[in-house]
């Protein structure tokens, strides 16, 4: 049965963010964890004016009884006085702290209240507790919404701790307080009980009414509970001494502000190192922690909806040499500026987080498609990208950025996140700015690693064939082949190029694939020239091979090695060779062609930048991809970026070559558009070693053709058998 997310995410609420999570084991108290995950993360409509209304008529109720009975509401003399100058001074240390008092935030005000409630009963403990709030609420006067909820939640606290001693027929009240003389036995549970009732009452309905509705991220709670702890031993190890020293010496009640105020500094304490541990020192953004465990409470929100959720990770590109240039203080400066800049540009609902050094993190915790999570990311990349404004320096700075989707890519936190890591260092590698996380350009899922292993394999045995896709002129003669390689899985059938070789390139196997390649098509090429067939071969290289030092050098060794010339061997690279380092490109290309290597450059018009390219590249050939040709018999805009490609290439002294050449009508239009050259299936689809040395020697014995008409295609060169090998590929 598949896990959700919430099965899989409850290790965080026993864990950190580090190391490995075990799986929960029958019996290891998981169910438990899972059923306080779900009353953390409940939602209880009104429960605000509930809790005030609530509050309100037992207030009234109380206040009745007492006065019906004719009993003091607060002790009078010397006990009386102390404890209102100890409220006063509790009060004035909380007025400046000059925070919130959140619902874990005071010990001093619960030990003060549980004392009085020990020693005096329900309605002064109540008093007490309400002076406190409403002290402090007038001094924040934005807060007296606020001020009215924690007194509300005091008040059914104290009534609950109340309810629990007369259940043991301790019914203390002013005249009759419950000193030291009349304990007994009772008097320990009395004390535990009611202490924690209060605590348990007053902390519960403070969590539901005040917490934030974010799933109760796990650190949050199990802090949460370590401060409750602390404030439950304070009750415990303080309130009795109140009652003793009032009983007893009452005038040295206010020395108890001492140490009540400092349970209070050691909460706050806690607390701060509790969100140290969830924040950014820098730029006070959350950090990898709370990312990962508010992504746990968005997947499992996302899954209760049915909808939606996305992460978008964003690396600013060419950060470092920020640092090398201008010093790390600048860096951290720039940082500074880019984190406001991601707050001011996140749309609602969405949060943001620095996972280190020039990463950041961007949690859309409901999302409407992949495109919409997409759209959002290239706005945030957009808004990092205008000018900034650093010691006087106007700095320019591009950022990628990855997107993951939940539950399209991952279902669960840390597969999200290594996920939108993929997408967007494949942005970073096609200098795109955004990418959406794709399985077949990921190369670490267990399936693609097992792949991997048996793309190594392969190789040692020699079981990845290069079959040979012609390239021919409107003449008819043959301008070359192509060699596309090709894999037939012995479990799996015939492997995707496109799947094997991705992974290739992911896993740093692409050169030793290259050189694979290289060898078996110019070991073909020696056997074709032996026998009197003297045409060249294209073979594909990627920018990891371009940017491999000594490169040229070992295509020429290898040109060398199998006698054959030099000219007969033709490199396709694409423009990207150019977007990594370009000098290594360049001193590569230079050498290459010193050498006498023809080059081409295939899919033009797919990349970036595509004339400035053209004009660096020392390329003698341009491919047309087939995402141009495929429609160029029907669309005019598609007829014209053809034409105005052939006219270019020709005025720079290129040969035009146009891939997916399918149908008669294309190669027409093509040749009246000054193409040099076709390759396609109209011409033959990719061809074994065996088959496509029939199919030359067929050209060689082959009449010409008739003008103006494509060429016959002999033997293996029919439709059914062309369309049997499917399409090219590299």
């Amino acid at each position: 049965m598949q896990q959700t997310p919430r099965d899989r995410g409850q290790q965080w609420l026993g864990h950190g963010s580090h190391g490995h999570h075990p799986q929960a084991l029958p019996g290891d108290g998981s169910d438990g964890l899972s059923w306080l995950q779900r009353a953390i993360g409940l939602e209880v409509p009104g429960l605000d004016r509930g809790i005030v209304a609530v509050a309100g008529m037992a207030l009234a109720a109380g206040v009745l009884r007492v006065v019906s009975e004719g009993q003091a509401l607060f002790p009078g003399g010397v006990a009386g006085w102390s404890f209102a100058t100890l409220t006063g001074l509790i009060v004035g240390h909380l007025v400046a702290l000059g925070r919130d008092r959140w619902w874990g935030g005071t010990g001093s005000g619960a030990a003060l209240t549980l004392a009085i409630l020990l020693l005096y009963g329900w309605m002064p403990a109540t008093l007490v507790s309400l002076a406190v709030v409403v002290l402090v609420g007038a001094a924040r006067r934005h807060r007296w919404r606020q001020a009215l909820r924690h007194g509300a939640v005091d008040i059914l606290g104290i009534g609950s701790a109340a309810l629990c001693l007369a259940a043991l027929g301790i019914q203390p009240s002013v005249e009759s307080p419950w000193g030291p003389p009349e304990w007994g036995l009772r008097a320990l549970p009395g004390v535990l009980l009611a202490a924690c009732a209060y605590l348990v009452v007053t902390r519960v309905l403070l969590w539901y009414s005040l917490a934030p509705r974010q799933g109760g991220l796990p650190t949050v709670a199990r802090t949460a509970l370590q401060r409750q702890g602390m404030v439950a031993v304070a009750l415990l190890g303080i309130s009795p001494l109140i009652v003793v020293v009032a009983s007893h010496t009452p005038l040295l009640l206010p020395l108890f502000a001492v140490p009540l105020i400092s349970l209070d500094s050691a909460l706050w304490i806690a607390r701060a190192r509790a969100e140290e541990q969830l924040r950014d020192p820098l730029t006070g953004l959350a950090n990898r922690q709370w990312l990962l465990e508010r992504t746990w409470s968005a997947l499992d929100e996302a899954e209760r909806l049915g909808a939606r959720s996305a992460l978008v990770l964003i690396d600013l590109d060419r950060f470092r040499s920020v640092n090398d240039t201008l010093g790390h203080l600048a860096g951290d400066r720039l940082l500074l500026q880019i984190a406001d800049r991601l707050r001011t540009a996140l749309p609602r609902g969405a949060e943001v987080a620095r996972l280190g050094g020039d990463e950041f993190a961007v949690l859309l915790p409901l999302a409407d498609s992949p495109t919409s999570a997409q759209r959002i990311a290239r706005a945030l990349v957009a808004a990092l990208g205008s000018p900034l404004d650093l010691d006087g320096l106007t700095l320019e700075l591009e950022a990628s950025a990855g997107v993951a989707v939940f539950p399209d890519h991952a279902g669960e936190a840390e597969g999200l996140l290594r996920r939108a890591d993929v997408a967007m260092y494949q942005a970073k590698r096609d200098r795109s700015g955004v990418e959406v996380y794709e399985a077949t350009r990921d190369g670490n899922t267990p399936d693609r690693l097992g792949l991997l292993g048996d793309l190594r394999r392969a190789l040692d045995a020699g079981d990845i064939e290069l079959h040979y896709q012609p390239k021919v002129n409107f003449d008819g003669t043959v301008a070359g082949l192509e060699a596309l390689v090709r894999w037939v899985h012995p479990e799996r059938g015939k492997v995707s190029p496109d799947e094997f070789i991705a992974i290739a390139e992911s896993s740093g196997l692409m050169p030793r694939l290259t050189d694979y390649v290289l060898e078996t098509a110019l070991g073909q090429v020696a056997r074709w020239r032996a026998r009197g067939l003297t045409v060249p071969v294209a073979v594909n290289v990627s920018p990891r091979d371009v940017h491999s030092p000594g490169f040229a050098g070992s295509v020429a060794a290898r040109l060398a090695r199998h006698g054959v010339p030099a000219g007969a061997l033709q490199l396709e690279i694409t423009e990207h060779v150019l977007l990594e380092d370009p000098h290594q490109a360049a001193s590569t290309l230079a050498a290459l062609t010193g050498h006498g290597v023809r080059m081409s450059l295939d899919d033009f018009g797919t990349g970036y930048s595509s004339l400035v390219h053209l004009r660096r590249l020392p390329v003698s050939e341009l491919k047309i991809d087939r995402s141009f040709v495929a429609r160029l018999a029907v669309d005019t805009e598609d007829a014209e970026i053809v034409r105005c490609t052939v006219d270019l290439a020709h005025s720079l002294g290129l040969r035009v070559v146009a891939e997916g050449v399918e149908d008669d009508e294309t190669w027409e239009r093509l040749r009246d558009l000054g193409c040099d050259a076709v390759q396609g299936w109209l011409v033959s689809a990719a061809m074994p070693p065996a088959e496509a040395t029939s199919w030359l020697l067929a050209r060689n014995g082959a009449p010409p053709p008739v003008e103006g008409a494509p060429p016959a295609l002999p033997g293996p060169g029919t439709a059914g058998a062309r369309r049997s090998h499917g399409q090219p590929a590299r």
